[in-house]
């Protein structure tokens, strides 16, 4: 039998949508992945951001590591290191680690016997009651969701951010569709698939800009805070999933584990693609501490930090620009880490089981800023 050769294609999304990013990739064998294939896949990705790869229900933990670690082969380390053990982490609850493969973690909803090595685990899907500061009233609770946490894969302490991630669909709850709400006063709702993974073009976000916005993103930077997801495990997210309400609630630096002034990072507001050379908008909101303004000043009032931040990345989250993925089991999907934004949503009951296997590692190397620069 001929072995049929890739076959890629953009992604389907409604007349409604303005998401023009994305690709699905078909005729892929994992097992057997030639070098020029590989490329063709790298290509795809850092050109269209996100890449589906159908079919793909066989592929073994160690298989999904060594593709995702092909895409950066120095790497090795999970890009949140040993943050995620943190007993106060907001990622804490959210992921378990496969024994045999630490570079990948299990994530879901349910009560599992056995999976990988993993005995008698319940998966709990993040939920916006837990983070949100207001919350869908319960009435409407499986109607309604949110947006749980708008987000790039990145420990931003210490560890590069992740160059790709990937994320391969176990087992996905069949049936009901809700409806996303913003309540940010805007009105702006998203129908979207149970339990999908929404995402956004960082690249988009930039390039919808004001000329002095694009301008200012250019040249300033972010600092964000030391253990940042333990440092922000008090306070509480906006009602878009997009940044956090100040209301002085974060961890003092005297509550944090030890802090080494040299891991501390500070990065540009844009990556640079590349693959393509193209600006991305790509600031992780929640952990976002002080900026560093062009001209060398730093703003450090927490308020202003983050309403500046959730102005320049609001527009980029509207509903038209939303790419919510509608899982089927077997899809592996890519996304390029430093180029995209993307969340988890939906609420579940108890009885629909969701079983989703990551795996990101930290960067061999800095980002690199729109000065060609890597930090």
């Amino acid at each position: 039998m001929a072995v049929k050769a890739l076959q890629i294609t953009p992604l389907s999304v409604p007349n409604t949508s303005k998401v023009n990013f994305g690709v699905e990739i078909a005729n892929v064998d994992l097992e057997n992945l030639s070098d020029s294939d590989f490329q063709r896949i790298r290509t795809a990705l850092y050109n269209s951001h996100v890449a589906v790869l159908k079919n793909q229900a066989g592929l073994s933990p160690k298989a999904q590591y060594e593709l995702t670690k092909r895409f950066d082969p120095a790497s090795d380390n999970y890009g949140h290191g040993k943050t995620l053990d943190a007993k106060r982490s907001v990622l804490h609850p959210d992921l378990k680690t496969i024994p045999h493969q630490p570079q990948v973690q299990v994530i879901g909803n349910g009560y599992y016997d056995e999976y990988e090595g993993l005995k008698n685990i319940t998966l709990k899907h993040p939920h916006h009651a837990k983070f949100h500061k207001d919350k869908i009233p319960e009435a409407d609770d499986l109607d309604a969701t949110r947006f749980f946490r708008w987000h790039m894969d990145a420990a931003l302490y210490a560890l590069n951010p992740p160059k790709v991630t990937s994320l391969m669909a176990v087992k996905v709850p069949a049936g009901r569709r809700q409806t996303v709400r913003y309540d940010d006063g805007t009105g702006d709702e998203l129908d979207v698939a149970l339990g999908t993974t929404a995402f956004v073009s960082g690249q988009n976000m930039y390039d919808i800009l004001s000329e002095e916005d694009k301008k200012f993103v250019r040249e300033a930077k972010i600092e964000y805070a030391a253990h940042p997801y333990v440092w922000m495990s008090p306070a509480k997210s906006r009602s878009d999933g997009l940044g956090m309400i100040s209301e002085g609630l974060e961890l003092p630096e005297s509550d944090l584990p030890p802090i080494n002034p040299k891991d501390i990072k500070v990065l540009p507001m844009c990556f640079k693609n590349p693959v393509t050379g193209k600006l991305a908008l790509q600031i992780h909101p929640s952990a976002a501490k002080a900026i560093h303004l062009p001209n060398g000043e730093v703003m450090t009032d927490i308020k202003e930090v983050r309403d500046l931040v959730h102005r320049l990345q609001r527009p980029g989250i509207a509903p038209e620009f939303v790419y919510p993925h509608d899982w089927e089991e077997g899809d592996l999907v890519l996304f390029n880490n430093q180029g995209v934004l993307h969340t988890v949503v939906g609420a579940f009951t108890p009885e629909e089981k969701r079983l989703f296997r990551q795996c990101n590692m930290a960067s061999s190397e800095g980002v690199m800023g729109p000065d060609d620069k890597l930090y």
